[in-house]
């Protein structure tokens, strides 16, 4: 969502006149778009804040703007602490950077505006994409939900559903423009619908993205297990276009602490959702959310935590250690435990889901996968001498480089090699596939989409939309 959040910001500041600073250049503009999550993002931004200062004393014409949830939760503090800083502004007002650095240039001194709801649904701004081939698109905005831990709802505020001919016209609009996959964003997916009135709003909007001509994969996240409905199952496993990848949040395998987080469901009902999912599309790969050391965890609530991981042999896991905010109900809890506890759970918890992930993705190898090419996401890909991207359950692939392929094309390829976190392809191909998305991607382009308005609630593959006719954001 912040990724999606920071394509609108430098779609505004194109807008504005601005232009991204070539490499190596010193900006003008530097725009931090930050998250309040863990606590270590508060640390990194004061510590990188700190850093910009002898840029802005050298350059006292350069302006530095903070915005997001961590903007949001500590407002005029950020000034307080970091007086070279010019602009503030919360997530409920993105599109408003372009008046306040303006107005911080004409009045020569900081401008700080949050405010306590959304001004603009931030879809009805324009975005400079960051990928040719892979489109994110924010179906809702903010949370109903009440979990102890979670600092998002009292920063992003309630949840706002945008109508589903908006979000399938912005889906159309980024298929127009060569892209050929897109990721759903809701903080809460399963929920969507809430505002009209329609609780299988998202099962619907599934079948109607997927019936979008061109478009080749859809992904979304995050669901949440109390939400979720067996017509999102049947709607996944009858959509071609719907990638079999669910990224299913636990958090936790103790119902007693489930209970402690308010998460509304149990680990009963949390595993029969799995096997569903599994019934109806054998090679769906699963990933989840856990956080290790929640006030109170005992040996023994962590003992279940084991368990169910072990249960739902998760693809991957994104595994946290529990992060105190300040304002959540978790932070006042009694049993807050030492570090040193934490950790060695955490490690044994690691440990566990590597053999999970190692077992899963070694029944991959032998099988062809078909792979959409990605610029970026092997780190080592220059050495090895291969290229890579995800497989449409959403596993990396690297697999052995061949000339004329290019990111945002498609290729086939066979699985050689499995490790925990990535599979091994270093066969020849089995397909290439050039695409639209390739060629953009070859030749530097990215999409760049008008804002959608809100409009009224429909569904259905929409009429095609025309597409869209120095700063660094972080």
């Amino acid at each position: 969502m912040n990724v999606h959040d920071s394509e609108r910001l430098a779609g505004m500041l194109e807008d504005a006149g601005y232009t991204p600073a070539p490499d190596g250049a010193a900006p003008d503009l530097v725009v931090f778009n930050t998250c309040a999550v863990r606590e270590n993002a508060d640390n990194k931004l004061y510590g990188t804040l700190g850093h910009m200062r002898p840029l802005k004393t050298a350059n006292p014409d350069m302006q530095v703007a903070v915005g997001g949830c961590l903007a949001q939760k500590d407002r005029s503090t950020i000034v307080e602490r970091a007086p070279w800083v010019d602009v503030v502004f919360g997530t409920h007002n993105i599109g408003s950077l372009p008046t306040l650095l303006e107005r911080a240039r004409h009045n020569n001194e900081a401008q700080v505006e949050i405010l306590e709801s959304l001004e603009t649904f931030p879809s009805t701004l324009p975005a400079r994409r960051d990928s040719a081939y892979s489109g994110w698109v924010s179906i809702s905005v903010g949370c109903n939900n009440t979990c102890t831990f979670c600092i998002v709802p009292s920063l992003r505020g309630k949840e706002k559903d945008r109508r589903p001919g908006d979000v399938l016209a912005e889906v159309q609009a980024l298929v127009d423009e060569g892209v050929l996959e897109v990721t759903l964003l809701g903080q809460n997916v399963n929920s969507y619908g809430v505002e009209f009135g329609d609780r299988l709003a998202f099962g619907k909007l599934l079948r109607s993205a997927g019936q979008i001509d061109g478009l080749e994969r859809i992904r979304f996240t995050s669901p949440h297990p109390k939400d979720f409905t067996d017509d999102v199952i049947a709607a996944m496993a009858e959509t071609p276009a719907v990638c079999h990848q669910l990224h299913m949040p636990l958090q936790s395998g103790s119902d007693r602490l489930l209970k402690e987080m308010r998460r509304s469901y149990r680990t009963d009902k949390y595993l029969g959702i799995l096997d569903k999912v599994r019934a109806a599309m054998p090679d769906a790969a699963i990933t989840t959310d856990i956080i290790v050391g929640f006030p109170g965890e005992t040996e023994e609530d962590f003992q279940g935590t084991l368990d169910v991981v072990r249960e739902a042999r998760f693809a991957s896991a994104f595994t946290f250690q529990y992060s105190k905010r300040p304002g959540t109900p978790a932070a006042e809890m009694d049993g807050q435990l030492p570090k040193e506890v934490v950790q060695e759970r955490f490690d044994r918890l690691i440990a566990v889901q590597e053999e999970n992930s190692l077992a899963g993705n070694q029944a991959q190898v032998g099988r062809e996968v078909e792979v959409l090419v990605a610029h970026g996401e092997g780190r080592r890909d220059g050495e090895t001498q291969r290229m890579s991207g995800r497989a449409r359950d959403g596993r990396l692939v690297h697999f052995a480089a061949t000339p004329g392929v290019r990111a945002g094309d498609v290729v086939n390829t066979v699985v050689t090699y499995a490790a925990p976190h990535y599979l091994v392809a270093d066969g020849a191909i089995v397909a290439h596939r050039r695409t639209r998305a390739g060629d953009n991607t070859e030749a530097g382009l990215r999409p760049k989409t008008s804002g959608v308005s809100l409009g009224l609630p429909s569904f259905g593959t929409p009429a095609p939309l025309a597409p869209a006719g120095g700063c660094a954001i972080q």
